[in-house]
């Protein structure tokens, strides 16, 4: 199995709606309503929103492939398009996501070890990330890879406003 993580481009907007879509539902809709869920994904998900990302200078997209098929993704935001701290010695995980039938097959991990590239190349003297209190795979993921908690904020899925763990790792050169 040859997993292989590329950059996204304004041409793969709709294959990334999708990957983003159908990964978010599986992440979380066993914990949430419907209606919050659907709120959420018309918001965060719509054409126009990921091409404004997608431009964006300040963050970038990869994708991991398998035979030319997106099974996950991830999300980093440099400088003032992070959505907190906005430091510009930091980079910002806002997401790894990858299709369940692939979860334990290192694909997050492969997409993780680009994040740290990414951010060692930038000089960064840490990366961060916010993660759902209830998602302990997720949270056990990042504490394996050495994140720490240092702080909670709240996201807003729909109108449940939920709790994010803050998690970071320092970059040593």
């Amino acid at each position: 199995m040859t997993i292989s993580i590329k950059k996204a481009t304004i041409n793969d907007v709709e294959q990334l709606q999708s990957i983003g879509v159908q990964t978010f539902q599986e992440t979380f809709s066993a914990k949430n309503t419907e209606e919050d869920m659907q709120q959420y994904l018309a918001e965060s998900f719509t054409i126009e929103k990921l091409t404004s990302e997608i431009n964006d200078k300040n963050a970038a997209f990869y994708f991991a492939t398998l035979n030319n098929k997106v099974i996950g993704y991830l999300k980093l935001n440099f400088g003032q398009s992070q959505t907190e701290l906005q430091e510009q010695d930091a980079i910002e995980i806002e997401r790894i996501y990858v299709l369940s039938e692939f979860h334990g097959k290192s694909v997050g991990q492969l997409l993780y070890n680009k994040a740290i590239a990414i951010a060692k190349q930038n000089k960064a003297k840490y990366i961060w990330l916010g993660v759902w209190e209830k998602n302990v795979r997720a949270i056990n993921f990042y504490k394996k890879n050495s994140f720490i908690e240092f702080d909670k904020h709240i996201f807003k899925l729909g109108k449940d406003e939920q709790t994010d763990i803050m998690m970071k790792l320092e970059l040593n050169d």
